[in-house]
């Protein structure tokens, strides 16, 4: 049964675009800027809108948008806009990986970014700064989390009660008026594919096209993540048994990762390390859950997945120092999240929809769901978000042309989830790229087959053999690269 609040959310939903004067009159024109990694000049821009659109007129935020546009201007041809993960993560931030990968598409047609409310530019909702002194330091198994989430909660300059997705749809469509754009073509990755398929269940008459990289179902609650990292690390470890150099070299990594989380539960470690990044002295405090974190963030890059085996035999035979370069590495690679927004969407979006039975299954089954039941049922309990009703859970029917994208070794949105979610779209391909991770538009051929999408219109002609290529990355067997060591005689 719909509830008043989701009622009156629905009504918003389906009128949004009758609105006019949700955003603040005389808006800020579109203006020259630069975005990092990017050495062109693109435009940006922002709207002050509602935070609680329930109360147009009451408290408003700002929410920024960037446009890269075309190479040569062609009239009438729509712009591609890219939504990105998370949930949390800055699209203007990630704009230089963007106009990489749709470098082709750029050619003709305008590149648009937008700063979901929460996220980078548009009132951030981070936490990091609070939770950590020094997270190499840290004992994060000892931690305080209600006391620490509940004082970031206090400092955080929001009402995070309306930071949640279909909010944000309301800011895309907003957006979109503003530019004057009728019509444009959606690509979105990992948890930017749940707001592609709520645009494309309220909005379908906007989109030309869809693309979805890393599918996230719009039934399937992404605390289940913690299934997608055991799936994608038993992979790993059956790829590297039947690799001569990498079982002669490593041996049962499983068993060696077994016994190396044991020896962690019953004592952390504390090493002195030299930090990779700023080559200082320091102190590493290893902890179950820190290795588990690591690995887990590893899987996500063909580059960093190649060095998993070593890292665990190392950590095995007490040498740390691969395990905190992979650590750092993971801290800094541009994931980006905004801890305050994650919560809200997962804490109204993921959480209530995850029964007692799967939660005591996933904790169960690893470290890595238990450690995220456990954080998640701790913050919810603290951000207090209205839940979404089931009708948000429903599976997605719809016509419009769409590509679903997934990676076989994905560590977070697996095959299976690109499956589910394919069932009521009419019009749509799923392709399965057999070595790609997470992001397969990152590392392989798809851009060329979303521009070839978006250029005709149709998937009548789309082949994806090109992502059968054999893209594997080596394992690494030593500290200097792939290739076993050859002793001098």
């Amino acid at each position: 049964m719909m509830t008043p609040l989701a009622r009156c959310r629905s009504l918003l939903l389906a009128a949004v675009t009758l609105l006019p004067g949700l955003a603040d009159a005389n808006p800020a024109a579109l203006t020259p800027c630069y975005l990092d990694g990017l050495n062109e000049q693109v435009q940006c821009g922002s709207l002050r809108l509602p935070e609680d659109y329930d109360r147009p007129q009451g408290r408003k935020i700002e929410v920024h948008f960037a446009r890269i546009p075309a190479i040569k201007q062609v009239p009438g041809l729509k712009p591609l806009l890219a939504i990105t993960g998370g949930p949390g993560q800055s699209a203007l931030d990630d704009a230089a990986l963007f106009e990489k990968v749709f470098s082709r598409i750029r050619q003709k047609r305008d590149l648009i970014l937008i700063d979901q409310r929460g996220t980078g530019r548009s009132n951030l909702l981070s936490c990091d700064d609070q939770l950590f002194d020094d997270p190499l330091v840290t004992n994060d198994e000892t931690l305080d989390y209600p006391r620490l989430l509940g004082e970031c909660l206090e400092q955080l300059d929001a009402d995070v009660r309306h930071y949640d997705s279909l909010t944000a749809l309301m800011d895309f469509e907003q957006i979109r008026r503003h530019l004057g754009i009728d019509s444009w073509h959606l690509y979105g990755i990992s948890y930017g594919t749940r707001m592609a398929q709520l645009y494309m269940r309220h909005h379908p008459q906007v989109l030309k096209t869809v693309t979805l990289d890393g599918v996230v179902p719009m039934d399937q609650p992404v605390v289940t993540i913690s299934d997608a990292v055991t799936r994608a690390s038993e992979l790993l470890y059956e790829e590297c048994h039947q690799d001569p150099h990498c079982q002669s070299r490593f041996g049962d990594l499983k068993q060696k990762l077994a016994d190396l989380l044991n020896r962690l539960k019953r004592q952390p470690v504390a090493l002195p390390v030299t930090d990779p990044i700023s080559a200082e002295r320091t102190t590493f405090l290893v902890t179950q859950n820190k290795l588990q974190g690591a690995l887990r963030m590893a899987l996500y890059s063909p580059s960093s997945r190649a060095l998993i085996p070593y890292t665990i035999d190392q950590a095995w035979r007490d040498n740390f120092q691969p395990l905190l370069g992979m650590q750092m590495t993971s801290e800094s690679d541009g994931f980006g999240i905004a801890l305050g927004m994650h919560l809200s969407v997962i804490c109204a979006e993921d959480q209530p929809r995850l029964s007692a039975a799967e939660a005591k299954r996933l904790s169960q089954a690893s470290l890595t769901g238990k450690t995220m039941v456990n954080l998640f049922s701790t913050a919810c309990q603290l951000w207090r978000m209205p839940a979404v009703d089931e009708a948000f859970g429903a599976a997605l029917t719809s016509d419009i042309p769409t590509l679903l994208l997934s990676g076989e070794k994905d560590p977070a949105t697996p095959p299976a989830w690109g499956i589910k979610a394919q069932a009521g779209l009419s019009n749509s391909l799923h392709l399965i790229a057999p070595y790609a991770t997470h992001g397969v538009a990152f590392q392989s051929c798809a851009p060329r087959l979303i521009q070839q999408l978006i250029d005709s219109g149709t998937l009548a002609e789309l082949n994806g053999e090109c992502l059968q290529t054999d893209t594997r990355r080596a394992f690494y067997l030593n500290a200097n690269g792939v290739e076993p060591v050859t002793r001098l005689k």
